[in-house]
């Protein structure tokens, strides 16, 4: 039977960034399929005791971007560690996903694009009008989904993620959930991946 992993994300997040594509190489090795669930942490913080960036101590601020230096150069992935248009809102990006994926599109490579325009392109996903381009440039249709997304109908489905990303026990992203059992962060793919091979 194959195995399933629920991978919850902010469109926004460097740590999604990281580990976006690696994840899709680790299901295909393992025959798994991924369920893309995008969220917002405004959404999630509140409730799980997160902060965002800007009100997390100096030492963690520090930290975090001692970690986004190291992990660019391990992966070979370009990375802007502080980007133009970061902190940025997340939930016009993870509403146009989300409207699309209802829609019946696989959203693997629209995620990884947004992702890429705000940590490599220097492009601000909260823009509608880069949201556009990019869904364009994905072979959709950028101004109806836009349409869509938009509306209350859209709001809602990115409320009914984040409400699955917390029962899931979610407090940050990337999120990934296999049968139940949580993986935090791009860093733990490794075991994640473990897991899939049944060594764990």
């Amino acid at each position: 039977m194959s195995q399933h992993i629920r991978y919850f994300f902010t469109p926004v997040s460097p740590w999604t960034y990281l580990g976006h594509a690696r994840l899709g190489e680790i299901a295909a090795r393992h025959g798994a399929t991924i369920d893309y669930v995008p969220i917002t942490l405004s959404a999630i913080f509140p409730k799980t005791g997160g902060l965002p960036l800007a009100k997390r101590a100096p030492e963690r601020q520090a930290y975090r971007m001692s970690e986004l230096k190291r992990w660019p150069r391990l992966l070979g992935l370009p990375l802007n560690v502080e980007p133009r248009h970061f902190p940025t809102d997340d939930r016009p990006a993870a509403r146009l996903a989300l409207t699309a994926k209802a829609r019946g599109h696989d959203i693997a490579t629209l995620s990884l694009a947004m992702l890429r325009a705000t940590w490599a392109e220097e492009r601000d996903i909260a823009d509608l009008g880069t949201l556009r381009r990019i869904a364009d440039a994905e072979g959709l249709d950028g101004t109806a989904l836009l349409e869509a997304s938009e509306t209350d109908a859209g709001q809602q489905h990115l409320d009914a993620a984040c409400e699955q990303a917390l029962a899931a026990g979610c407090f940050g992203s990337p999120w990934y959930d296999v049968a139940g059992e949580p993986f935090w962060g791009q860093d733990r793919l490794d075991l994640l991946e473990k897991t899939l091979a049944g060594e764990r």
